[in-house]
């Protein structure tokens, strides 16, 4: 089995396209890159066909790594026959492995052990063979010390019998089979637990049972969750009978009830102590992962659309972050996000220095010359934006409301302490969420994506896989985007294809240092920044007002010679070719075709042409709660009310209604018809007029429509 032949059975891709990508791959190309730059030589495969081949490329490399421990351990132990060998090598899956790999797996010591190093082994063949009509005669010859009388002796033996059937294959095959088909997964309360006020919120499933194929993934993650936390146990079952009559089958080749009763006997202390509990361990770990896979999926969607929200642009921003107490602390920003003031205001109580803090705002807004107001919408949120709205400013000045989750995380973190190293965690705070407003893509990526807040049981997933699956869309979303390199973070940078944490580094460094960086070649001056690197990163890296207008472009430097003579053969300088239809529909892409660049690169290259570095995200848009409603308190069924998606999850999406808790629609009340997927009706930060169905005021739980 080699990778190409293991990747084609999972990835709908022709060989060629996972051969070519898998050498790009090795030669230390990024995804980003791979899909944009390299269309012709992957046959046009887009980001999400290259995460696949990226996905079963490691786990083709576990596998075989697992092969290579399996065949070396057995090989020490001088047992490995060619036959085996070809086994081991030729297995498709990991649990294929293990099964080859059982009866030659060191074991702690075992009943089994025991009883071997009794001597019981070849009375246990006897009984295998199925032969013997006197065995207890034959027990008897086994006889020592410690086996003084028959039971002792065929207890032993089956002791013996039930290993080699938990290490049967075919056995355990079957058994697999019976399992993905009939397993059924049940919770019960553990009685000690079960009224504390903790344990309520897994109530459904103090007892429960369904077809564990059925249970979907939020569910199975809630029952494992309760069960981590100890107030349920959960079992995974079949019909034990089905799964004897399996063993039977296998095992009992004669009628000679001498053995055959021993056997029996065999199989159902194999079933019962071996079997059952190791496949229902695997059946529920395969579910897991299944549920793991769907959660990540979720996760990394409502990431994508979080990082790829509306900016506002580079705008002169003033930020409030709300609180009574507390005050509410107040940053204004430049165009480029840097801080230039912060202080504390009170508008609310127990102080309400309502007066003063008017004349404040009027004050730092003229000041500071502000274009729009941010909002953390934590505490006292509306109260700060009702104050801000009664304002009479001298021109118009937006006011947006901007969600700060994890916005503490990063206040309290390395990389705003390096950023702000005079200023404390309030004012740290309130300066990110100016920036989310201006740009959420840019911070937004310095905050671990689990503290953000739009996912579902993002803590008790693979760790490992979610953060791999969530830098892929980090990266992939920086990269669609395009970054102005001299204004870029080191964070932000490091998620530009082929650039990562040190060469970002090494970018401000050099950026401090010499000062903006003129043109993209420019970039080969930057320390340890070389050639594979530079092909990586240079076409995602924009240089504004620059000599070369493609440095400000996503065409590829590689690329520039073609444009410029697409330039000359329309007869304009490059200069009036950019943004010019006219002169860009004269360009025949057939006219450009060579070996190494094809009509997909050529297409893509007059798209940038005509629209030269346009972001492809959406201009931030005003948006507004119902004023009436403050609290949960205020809520009625039948209300419409205004919201914006917060989070997606399997089951339904929480939209914010403009208080403190969010509102659930269910899955079932997004449209008149069957809906399979949440993504396919709302997006993250959608702005909605959903109605109330129902509000269960003592657990603080809203239920939404979008049905009308």
């Amino acid at each position: 089995m080699n990778i190409v032949s293991f990747i084609s059975k999972q990835v709908p891709v022709s060989e060629k396209q996972i051969n070519k990508t898998i050498e790009l791959l090795d030669d230390g190309a990024t995804i980003p890159f791979i899909s944009r730059y390299r269309k012709e030589m992957t046959g046009n495969l887009d980001e999400v066909e290259i995460g696949e081949i990226v996905k079963y490329k490691a786990a083709f490399d576990a596998l075989q790594k697992r092969k290579e421990s399996v065949l070396a351990s057995i090989k020490e132990q001088e047992a490995l026959t060619p036959e085996l060998q070809n086994r081991i090598e030729v297995a498709q899956t990991l649990s294929e492995v293990e099964d080859l790999y059982l009866p030659y797996k060191k074991k702690r010591k075992t009943k089994a052990t025991v009883a071997k190093e009794l001597g019981l082994e070849p009375l246990a063949k006897i009984i295998m063979q199925q032969r013997e009509e006197e065995i207890l005669f034959v027990a008897s010859q086994y006889f020592n010390e410690t086996i003084i009388n028959e039971d002792l002796a065929l207890q032993g033996a089956r002791d013996i019998i039930a290993e080699w059937i938990n290490e049967d294959e075919k056995v355990r095959n079957r058994l697999r089979r019976l399992y993905q088909r009939r397993a059924a997964i049940s919770s019960a309360v553990i009685k000690t637990k079960k009224d504390e006020e903790e344990a309520q919120k897994y109530q459904q499933y103090f007892e429960w049972e369904e077809p564990l194929h059925k249970c979907p993934s939020h569910r199975l993650l809630a029952i494992l969750r309760a069960e981590n936390e100890k107030f349920v146990r959960v079992k995974i079952t079949v019909p034990e009978n089905d799964a004897l009559d399996i063993i039977d089958d296998i095992m009992i080749k004669s009628n000679v009830e001498s053995c055959t009763d021993q056997m029996f006997l065999a199989i159902a202390d194999a079933y019962k102590r071996l079997l059952a509990p190791a496949i229902s361990t695997e059946v529920l770990n395969q579910a897991k992962e299944k549920a793991d896979d769907n959660a990540i999926t979720v996760f990394a969607q409502n990431l994508k659309q979080l990082l790829l929200a509306s900016p506002l642009g580079q705008k002169r921003i003033l930020a409030l972050d709300p609180g009574f107490k507390s005050g509410c602390k107040v940053v204004c920003l430049d165009k480029q996000g840097d801080l230039l003031h912060n202080e504390n205001i009170y508008p609310h109580p127990p102080q309400r220095e309502t007066t003063n803090a008017i004349k404040k705002i009027r004050s730092l807004v003229n000041a500071y010359k502000i274009e729009a107001i941010a909002i953390g919408n934590g505490t006292a949120a509306r109260e700060t934006e009702a104050f801000i709205k009664k304002i009479p400013f001298e021109g118009a000045i937006q006011v947006f409301m901007v969600n700060e989750s994890g916005a503490s995380v990063y206040s309290a973190s390395k990389i705003a302490r390096a950023e702000f190293p005079d200023y404390d965690v309030t004012v740290r705070g309130a300066v990110s969420i100016g920036r989310r407003l201006a740009d959420p893509l840019a911070e937004l990526v310095k905050i671990d994506p689990k503290a953000i807040g739009v996912g579902q049981y993002q803590h008790d997933v693979d760790q490992t896989k979610l953060k791999n699956e969530l830098d892929t869309v980090v990266m992939s979303c920086v990269n669609s985007v395009g970054i102005n390199v001299n204004t870029a973070s080191a964070p932000l940078l490091s998620y530009v294809s082929g650039i990562g944490e040190k060469l970002a580094e090494n970018i401000v460094n050099y950026r401090s240092e010499n000062g903006a960086l003129k043109t993209r070649e420019e970039l080969k001056k930057v320390p340890r920044l070389g050639g594979k690197a530079y092909e990586q990163a240079a076409a995602f890296l924009r240089i504004t007002e620059p000599n070369n207008p493609l440095d400000n472009s996503a065409v590829h430097p590689e690329r520039y010679k073609l444009v410029s003579k697409m330039a000359k053969d329309a007869g304009v300088p490059l200069q009036e070719l950019i943004g010019n239809k006219k002169a860009i529909d004269t360009i025949r892409l057939q006219d450009y075709v060579a070996d190494n660049v094809g009509l997909p690169t050529l297409t893509d290259i007059v798209k940038e042409l005509e629209k030269p570095g346009v972001d492809p995200r959406k201009k931030a848009t005003v948006f507004e709660f119902d004023p009436n409603v403050k609290t949960i308190n205020d809520l009625k069924s039948g209300m419409k009310l205004p919201g914006i998606v917060n989070n997606i999850t399997n089951f339904g999406c929480f939209v914010d209604i403009g208080i403190k808790e969010s509102g659930l629609i269910h899955i079932s009340k997004l449209a008149n018809e069957y809906i399979s997927d949440v993504n396919a009706v709302v997006q993250l930060n959608q702005h909605l007029m959903v109605t109330v169905m129902s509000v269960d005021l003592p657990r603080k739980r809203i239920q939404l429509s979008l049905i009308d």
